[in-house]
């Protein structure tokens, strides 16, 4: 993810899910350095999530200098170089999923956010090449990718809500979404790793804080559902005629 408070927001409900499962789950976030405030937020939203110590790039934040003191924003970064720090992890982790923000950057087409997209879409495939980025660590190649999104059809309360945080709320038709999970029953952890993220919650756009300025019912309503769009990733059999015009 982009920035500390991602993780918990768009994918919270299947972090926590996947750990009560029993499975190892790791948060990966772009910017923010270690020992800042919101690196150390992270860290208590993670360790709620049952994700263990998150690993941050350390770019800096696109509107937030200093989020990382001395280092170049995020969207400065050439892309081989974070596709570089990701494929690292990646080797490392040897995850089956991978889930990231989707193409527009998600609600809000946040520049840090399409960044990352385009950085983890790009670090899921060389992984499993053995040819690059050789001294990364032995090839690895996830099964799928998801990447989080929200449908038009469930905009819904959010739409007032990101009045003024956004020029426009940037939906997807209904029919790219390919997976729909039910969080309730992971929501009250869900909404306490939101909470951990305490310097967003206490300022007025951030998402964390507009939430928190909800009833609990429209709140429920608003996160109790996350969406995805998977991108398969392995290779298929394919024929020659597929690519012939």
């Amino acid at each position: 993810m982009a920035h500390p408070d991602d993780e918990s927001l768009v994918a919270g409900g299947v972090l926590a899910q996947h750990a009560a499962a029993g499975a190892r789950t790791t948060v990966v976030t772009a910017t923010w350095a270690q020992g800042t405030q919101r690196a150390r937020e992270l860290a208590e939203a993670a360790r709620l999530l049952g994700a263990g110590e998150p690993r941050l790039l350390g770019w800096a934040d696109h509107r937030v200098p200093a989020s990382a003191p001395g280092r170049t924003r995020l969207c400065d970064v050439p892309l081989d170089v974070v596709v570089g720090q990701l494929v690292r992890i990646l080797r490392e982790v040897r995850p089956e999923i991978v889930v990231t923000h989707d193409s527009h950057g998600g609600l809000t087409g946040h520049p840090d956010h399409v960044h990352t997209h385009r950085a983890t879409l790009l670090a899921v495939q060389a992984a499993a090449l053995r040819h690059a980025y050789p001294d990364a660590g032995a090839p690895w190649q996830p099964r799928a990718l998801y990447c989080a999104t929200h449908p038009d059809s469930a905009v819904g309360d959010l739409g007032p809500l990101l009045t003024g945080v956004s020029k426009s709320v940037l939906s997807v038709p209904d029919e790219h979404i390919t997976a729909t999970v039910d969080v309730r029953p992971w929501l009250t952890q869900k909404w306490s790793a939101v909470l951990a993220h305490a310097s967003q919650v206490g300022r007025e756009r951030p998402l964390p804080g507009l939430l928190s300025r909800l009833s609990p019912d429209a709140r429920e309503r608003i996160i109790a559902t996350e969406y995805f769009t998977r991108l398969d990733l392995r290779p298929t059999p394919g024929t020659l005629h597929e690519l012939t015009p």
